[in-house]
């Protein structure tokens, strides 16, 4: 049985992710987890409801340890799980589990969806005027990017749900194509915005 941490976010596979724990339950766990050296699933919190699918996590470090109990951790994801039953709390535990089925994850995908990927996320940040650089040939591509091109939670919580990289891609890629130009034209309305008012310079026209 997994023990369960769930949040309303979304954590990927190789995401690193900090947490402060205060809650009592959770500080049980993290004690756990020190005690035993196991890992926890973060299942997915959407619309009231502890979702079907999560994220198995590693506790990476104890970065302070409270007086009062409390921590600040480091965890790293590591592969995605499916729920099958939830028990809140588990059996003498303050905090909840599962028994959950760990899902195949094809990490391959083809170099010119990689490249198609990457090439789109550089044209939207191009626009935003922010730098990035990621390589093609960055591992878990998809979810390294997952949280960063506009995804509503929703949308983060389909791709977890996708178990092949190049569909992960193409998902992403669909997304980005609806969302580009809508950037471009918000940018280009907020330059007209920022414009106004000022002393504009015109050249002579030739009539």
């Amino acid at each position: 049985m997994l023990a369960l941490f769930p949040l309303n976010i979304i954590v990927f596979p190789n995401e690193d992710l900090n947490l402060h724990i205060f809650e009592p339950r959770y500080r049980q766990l993290v004690n756990d987890l020190l005690d035993n050296h196991t890992s926890f699933g973060i299942p997915t919190f959407i619309d009231e409801a502890v979702q079907a699918f999560g994220t198995e996590v590693e506790l990476v470090e104890v970065v302070n340890r409270y007086s009062d109990g409390r921590f600040d951790i480091r965890t790293k994801g590591k592969r995605i799980f499916k729920l099958d039953t939830f028990f809140n709390p588990m059996p003498e535990k303050l905090y909840a589990g599962g028994e959950v089925e760990y899902m195949e994850n094809d990490e391959e995908a083809d170099i010119v969806k990689r490249i198609q990927l990457v090439e789109a996320v550089a044209e939207m940040y191009a626009i935003l005027k922010i730098t990035t650089q990621t390589d093609k040939d960055t591992p878990y591509l998809s979810y390294k990017l997952g949280h960063k091109i506009g995804l509503s939670q929703k949308q983060e919580y389909e791709l977890l749900t996708i178990f092949n990289e190049t569909d992960r891609i193409d998902y992403m890629l669909e997304h980005l194509e609806k969302a580009i130009p809508i950037v471009r034209e918000t940018e280009r309305m907020k330059e007209i915005i920022r414009m106004n008012g000022h002393f504009k310079r015109f050249g002579t026209l030739e009539f």
